[in-house]
Parts: C-alpha cells; sequence; structure tokens
C-alpha cells in the first residue's frame, strides 16, 4: 500500500517536472517577429522563437554582473525609467534589480535564486558567457525565460539581444587604418577582462589591424570602461611609452582625453565609445586635430531586452538572437544637443534610444533613478 501511494506520488511528481521542462521549450518557427523593425534577427540563419502564452503580470528580474563603471550605472537607472513607464509597469507584478560585481559563482546564485522564487523572466548582463551553462538549463527546465544583453550568454537555450561588438572593434580599427594608413603604435585600452564585449571588440581591431597588412604595435591597458580607471591607465602608458599614433578605447573615454591633456599628448585619431563627455571633447578640439570616431550602443539595449522578455511571455514570435542597431558620428559631425549635449554630464552615455522599438529617454528620466539594488 505505502509503495503504491509513494509510486503515485512520484509519478505525479515526474509528470509535473515533465510538463514543466515542456513549459520551457520554445516552438521553433517561422519569422517574421511580432515587432519586425524592433525585434530584429541576428542573421538569415536566426531561429525564432515562440513560447507558451503565460498570464500577466509578469515577475521579471535583471540579474547585472560588474556595476562600477558609468555605462553599467546608466544601464540600472534606464532598466528602472524604462519599468516605471505606465504601459510597461501595467505588465510587471515586480521587478527586481541586483548586481553581484566581477564575482561570477554571484551572479549565477542571484540567476539560480530568482529561479527559484519563480519569476517568470530574468534579463542578465552576463560576466562570462561560458560559465553558465548549469543555470541556463535550470532556467529553461524551470519555464523560466532568460534574455541576455550586452555581454551574451554562449548558447541558443537563451534569447540574446545585442549589437555586433566584434563589428564595432572593426569600425574604431577601420578609423585608425584610414587616419594612418603606414600603421603606427596604438594605445588600446580595454573593457573588463572575461566580458565577451572585451573580447569580441579586441578581436574585431586586431583582426583587422592584420588585415591591413601594415605594421602596427599595439599596447594594451584596462579600462574597465570606467573614465577614472582608464585615464590612470591611459597616464601610465603615456608615461613609458611617451607618444601613440592613434587610440583605441572601449570605455571611459573621457578620462583617455583628459589624460592625454594632462600629459600634453599631441592629438591623435580616436576610435571609442559614445560618452557625452568625451564627445564633447571631440567637437571642441576637431580643428586642433582630435579626429574622433565615437560609435556604441546606450545602455538602453536594457529595456531592449525587458521588452523582449514581455513579448516572449505574452506568446508573440521573437528572434533567438536579436541584433541592434549602432549609434555612430565620426568627425567632423558632432552636432550640439544632438550629438552631444553641453549641458549634461560628461558620464552620460549618448545615442540611448532605439526609436525603432518605441525607446527613448531623456537624461532627466534617467538620472532621476538610483543604480542601487531593488
Amino acid at each position: 500500500m505505502i509503495r503504491t501511494v509513494l509510486g503515485g506520488i512520484v509519478a505525479a511528481t515526474a509528470l509535473v517536472m515533465l510538463n514543466t521542462t515542456a513549459m520551457a521549450e520554445p516552438e521553433i518557427v517561422s519569422g517574421p517577429s511580432a515587432e519586425p523593425e524592433c525585434f530584429a534577427p541576428w542573421s538569415a540563419d536566426t531561429k525564432f522563437f515562440k513560447y507558451p502564452k503565460k498570464e500577466g503580470p509578469f515577475r521579471i528580474a535583471l540579474a547585472n554582473g560588474y556595476i562600477a563603471n558609468t555605462w553599467r550605472i546608466q544601464m540600472i537607472q534606464t532598466a528602472k525609467a524604462y519599468a516605471a513607464q505606465p504601459e510597461v509597469a501595467a505588465k510587471l507584478k515586480e521587478f527586481k534589480v541586483v548586481s553581484t560585481g566581477e564575482d561570477v559563482p554571484a551572479q549565477i546564485s542571484a540567476i539560480n535564486n530568482f529561479i527559484d522564487s519563480g519569476y517568470d523572466a530574468i534579463v542578465v548582463n552576463a560576466q562570462n558567457p561560458t560559465a553558465f551553462a548549469p543555470v541556463i538549463k535550470r532556467a529553461k527546465d524551470a519555464g523560466v525565460i532568460l534574455v541576455a544583453f550586452d555581454n551574451i550568454l554562449d548558447t541558443e537555450d537563451a534569447i540574446n539581444v545585442n549589437v555586433d561588438q566584434k563589428g564595432l572593434g572593426v569600425l574604431w580599427a577601420d578609423w585608425l587604418i584610414k587616419h594612418l594608413p603606414e600603421g603606427g603604435k596604438v594605445l588600446e585600452v580595454r573593457g573588463v577582462a572575461g566580458t565577451s564585449v572585451d573580447t569580441d571588440r579586441h578581436n574585431g581591431i586586431h583582426e583587422t589591424f592584420a588585415a591591413s597588412g601594415k605594421k602596427w604595435e599595439v599596447v594594451e591597458v584596462l579600462g574597465k570602461w570606467d573614465d577614472p580607471t582608464a585615464q590612470k591607465a591611459t597616464a601610465d602608458a603615456i608615461a613609458v611609452h611617451k607618444t601613440f599614433d592613434g587610440i583605441t578605447a572601449q570605455g571611459g573615454d573621457t578620462g583617455v582625453v583628459q589624460a592625454m591633456i594632462d600629459a600634453k599628448h599631441p592629438w591623435v585619431p580616436i576610435g571609442a565609445e559614445t560618452e557625452n563627455g568625451f564627445r564633447k571633447f571631440c567637437a571642441k578640439f576637431s580643428a586642433e586635430g582630435l579626429k574622433c570616431s565615437s560609435a556604441g550602443t546606450g545602455p538602453a539595449q536594457v529595456a531592449v531586452a525587458i521588452k523582449t522578455a514581455i513579448a516572449a511571455l505574452e506568446g508573440n514570435v521573437v528572434p533567438q538572437s536579436v541584433k541592434l542597431p549602432l549609434a555612430i558620428v565620426e568627425d567632423p559631425n558632432f552636432k550640439e544637443n544632438e550629438d552631444y549635449f553641453p549641458d549634461q554630464s560628461d558620464n552620460f552615455f549618448v545615442g540611448n534610444s532605439f526609436p525603432t522599438c518605441g525607446i527613448n529617454f531623456t537624461a532627466q528620466e534617467i538620472m532621476g533613478q538610483s543604480e542601487a539594488n531593488q
């Protein structure tokens, strides 16, 4: 009798688990996506997912890793600003934000906690793209939709939202090749070690240099996408190497230029990100020889990731990998109050909108939010 009862319990439990696992499996369908202009597939081979529809409002969490730079802070603020918009807030029962620093196990633990707590979807900026296999499987088995952005996940069992980070490195390298046709000595200010963004951008830069057939000497330093860190790293590099023919920097670019000013380094071509302070410098010193390519994607890509998670939960068709457009401005086309804003903070990232997704924030909406966990 006991065996029969236990057997029934086990069978019932197995059935529940089987059904839960089935709920986690999206149907592979043909495109286009529910909003083709916003949810653009990465390539012609990108799969389209259709998850089983859930009834809202939803519980969604943002599991961030590294927080100690202005891009990540603005990203958290933007996520909160987006979740607070009336039409978005109406679809959310709860929106939780946690930043865990550079500790990969801590970020994975946070995601596991969200899964155990029954969240419907988790949006993640992954600290390491290859370390998440077990937690990706747990999310899938639990029926939790996982959406990665910026530093994406090395899997097709989650939705990835990103710009072409390697292509961004190619763009910067091409800018330097254009202005240094004979090659030269380049300072490369990298981001956070181990992240997919840093690796992809670095590879794009070096592969493009190698393909140019010119002679390049590249000095690498870590700037962690942070102005004070990048400024010190640049200052130290200039102190050791004296002069560079060009610079490429993944972030912290206002600090990079400030280090050049402090060291009285000659102006050289720079390929870098989209900070407001960097673009102010590019416009101010263009006539004196500072030639800039400013390109990247604003922290508002987190809003696209949240929008994608909601669309997937509502049973709409979305690509497994969503490709976002780059925001690009190059010398001499820096326009005041359009490409840079003299009255706004140097730390504010410009190009922080995705009109094709109906996402556009004012600086005031973003800066009015806190970067703290909630």
